[in-house]
């Protein structure tokens, strides 16, 4: 029976790459320590085959060390041997340690990759639980470990025994020959235990790996809620996906629409700047009904634009920061300004109409409200300027 998620559906659905990836940084791979009981045994018995040559004479020389052929000197000659015997130790442990280094590596890489998790070596106030210690001894998991253990001694134990049952009456009758010839029996003997201890750890190793493999994806298995949490968490919701893409389509249109109306500045009367960064061009004829109209405008290399081209018009072109950017964030093209900026813009369209008539004249103090006091960003601030 499938496990149960939190939300009580069952988890059928296969682990995703991010579950899988984040169980790599907690520290669960998939591991089996029989696969690595048999490894190391069967290296263990190659460089046993492979060292049993020179094994002999290394342990005739660590004998030496041992022996004393000048007792006079015994004190110049401790410190020689011990440094031999320390040196001896060094190289016996390097012969056998790095090639079983090496095995032990390679087995993880070939079951479920080598992985080094910083936080499956930070303290976990669980571990030291008793009663969370309790579960864990009497859990599925340990009594499979349990079955596994004795599976396996009952196999080794069961393989030893045919094996030298078989060979009972030989054994037997080395009381009867010499000691050369119970050697060589023994030799004989030997190996072929090794060998059927080695094909029966080679048997549980498999079946280890395999219920090992299906417990770890038993473990990452998802239900299909949390297959859509995980897609909404990395592909964001659907709402916040269509909202996005509706900005993004909306601030498309808009910068096509301000591209669109660079073509209206030279009809423009007055052009109202931040001094480069926004730039508002407002068209009112006196006498004529209605607002000022916005009949382009932009931010950045529009803005830019927008002033050469009213430089190169001849169009009045008056810089008032806070003016320029209420104008850009509540206007639209093509648009009567808000009723809210009738009095600044009336202020600013009247200096410029006394510019134009040869005057000269002090800026004038614009004023605002507080809620049109934007920032370039668009928020409001009663500290921009």
């Amino acid at each position: 029976m499938a496990e149960e998620s939190n939300d009580g559906q069952e988890k059928t659905e296969d682990p995703s790459e991010r579950k899988l990836e984040k169980a790599r940084e907690d520290g669960q791979v998939l591991s089996s320590k029989e696969a690595f009981v048999f490894t190391t045994l069967a290296m263990g018995v190659v460089l046993f085959m492979g060292l049993s040559s020179v094994s002999s004479a290394g342990l005739t020389h660590w004998g030496t060390l041992f022996r004393w052929d000048h007792a006079d000197q015994i004190d110049t000659l401790a410190f020689g041997k011990l440094v031999q015997s320390f040196w001896m130790i060094i190289i016996i442990s390097i012969i056998i340690g790095v090639p079983m280094m090496i095995v032990t590596l390679f087995t993880q890489l070939a079951v479920g990759g080598v992985n080094f998790a910083p936080k499956s070596l930070a303290f976990k106030p669980n571990r030291i639980d008793p009663i969370a210690g309790m579960k864990r001894m009497f859990s599925a998991k340990s009594l499979v470990e349990l079955g596994k253990s004795i599976l396996k001694v009952v196999l080794l134990f069961g393989t030893a025994g045919l094996l030298i049952y078989s060979q009972l009456p030989s054994i037997l009758r080395l009381s009867e020959g010499t000691l050369n010839g119970a050697m060589s029996k023994m030799g004989d003997v030997f190996p072929a235990l090794l060998g059927a201890m080695l094909v029966v750890l080679f048997i549980i190793a498999a079946i280890d790996y395999s219920w090992q493999s299906y417990s770890h994806n038993k473990k990452l298995k998802m239900s299909r809620q949390e297959q859509k949490d995980e897609h909404k968490q990395t592909e964001g919701s659907p709402e916040v996906k269509a909202k996005i893409r509706r900005m993004q389509m909306e601030q498309s249109q808009a910068s096509s629409q301000q591209r669109e109306s660079l073509e209206n500045v030279s009809d423009a009367t007055a052009i109202i700047t931040n001094p480069t960064h926004f730039a508002v061009a407002l068209k009112y004829v006196a006498g004529e009904a209605g607002a000022p109209v916005v009949l382009a405008m932009g931010k950045g290399r529009i803005a830019e634009q927008i002033i050469e081209r009213g430089n190169d018009a001849s169009i009045t072109i008056m810089r008032s920061p806070l003016l320029a950017r209420a104008l850009f964030f509540t206007s639209e093209i093509g648009s009567e300004i808000s009723e809210k900026l009738y009095n600044a813009v009336a202020i600013a369209l009247a200096y410029i109409y006394r510019i134009d008539n040869g005057e000269t004249l002090g800026m004038p103090d614009i004023d605002l409200p507080e809620d049109l006091r934007f920032d370039e960003h668009g928020k409001i601030s009663k500290d921009a300027e």
